[in-house]
């Protein structure tokens, strides 16, 4: 988060206080459709986050001249990224 500016209160615009204060009474448990072996079997697993590399990257440092990075980065955004691929061309 950024210190200089201040974090934005969100809304959920929903009436918390309600949902909260409600009391679930026996009768309601009846809406409810009794859970089922089909209903597990359809049931599936979803993984969050991005998915794992095949070729992960690594952290390196590596000493250059201003002048050669001066001309990488005026390429514009995803230079280091161009800079990958052609160093992986060739080490090929």
């Amino acid at each position: 988060m950024n210190a200089s500016k201040p974090a934005s209160a969100r809304t959920l615009k929903s009436d918390l206080k309600r949902v909260d204060s409600h009391k679930v009474k026996s009768g309601e448990y009846e809406e409810l459709p009794e859970l089922t072996e089909a209903m597990l079997q359809r049931g599936t697993v979803k993984r969050a986050g991005r998915p794992v590399a095949t070729d992960p990257r690594r952290q390196v440092t590596i000493r250059l001249p201003e002048s050669v990075l001066a001309v990488w980065k005026a390429t514009g955004p995803g230079w280091q990224t161009r800079m990958a691929e052609l160093l992986s061309k060739r080490a090929s």
